[in-house]
């Protein structure tokens, strides 16, 4: 898929996620372009009268939705929201995700189990029969060395993501290390998903299994959207 067409088919799948937001709604804004052109779309809406809040998942989507007039709240004050919007970097049948191409994953986690719904919004290019990319892991820096280790011996490869103009390792929103775990075809995405879980000093993986009830998935492409 060229640029073009990926782009035309990221804002046909924002801007249809954007129109499933009510007034008075309360809702979960995720991090990456796709999920750009859907705050691009409530700014109209916005001006046209919807009411609503967001609560972003990193301080570039927060920076974003404050040029859009999207008024922002937070976790604390609204626990529980009626939707989020949010991207992937993969999307299997099962509507399974991988997700922290860019390093927010674990708060977007945390909105993700907030929600009534999950709105995941994607281009073509997403969609794949089994979940294979490399699975980012948000690891406490103390602990970055014996993390890789362990993933090593569950037989992935991990690299320590590093930042671009600058020196170093990229530096997530919550002060941690990204190391991008690659396992290759990933048959129990479930089983690798809790695996990851419980080795000490994770904070989080890009694996999304849980709330594939709750998920809805919008397509986009050169000539609309539409759901799976």
């Amino acid at each position: 898929m060229n640029k073009r067409a990926a782009q035309a088919g990221k804002r046909a799948a924002g801007y249809k996620a954007a129109d499933l937001v009510e007034s008075g709604m309360v809702i979960g804004l995720g991090t990456g372009s796709t999920v750009y052109f859907a705050m691009e779309r409530l700014q109209e809406r916005i001006r046209s009268g919807l009411v609503i809040k967001g609560v972003p998942t990193s301080f570039q989507t927060a920076i974003r939705a404050r040029g859009y007039g999207i008024p922002l709240t937070s976790l604390d004050e609204h626990p529980e929201l009626d939707l989020a919007i949010d991207g992937a970097d993969q999307v299997d049948p099962e509507f399974r995700l991988i997700k922290g191409r860019g390093a927010a994953h674990t708060r977007e986690k945390c909105v993700a189990a907030a929600a009534r719904q999950y709105i995941v919004v994607v281009d073509e290019s997403k969609l794949t029969p089994c979940l294979d990319a490399p699975v980012p892991v948000e690891v406490l820096p103390f602990a970055a060395r014996p993390v890789m280790e362990q993933v090593i011996a569950m037989g992935g490869s991990p690299v320590l993501r590093k930042g671009v103009n600058k020196d170093g390792p990229v530096i997530t929103d919550n002060g941690n290390y990204v190391i991008d775990c690659l396992f290759g075809a990933i048959d129990q995405p479930e089983a690798l998903e809790g695996s990851l879980a419980i080795i000490p000093g994770i904070i989080g993986s890009g694996l999304f299994c849980g709330f594939t009830k709750k998920t809805r998935v919008i397509v986009g492409d050169q000539k609309g959207s539409r759901f799976l």
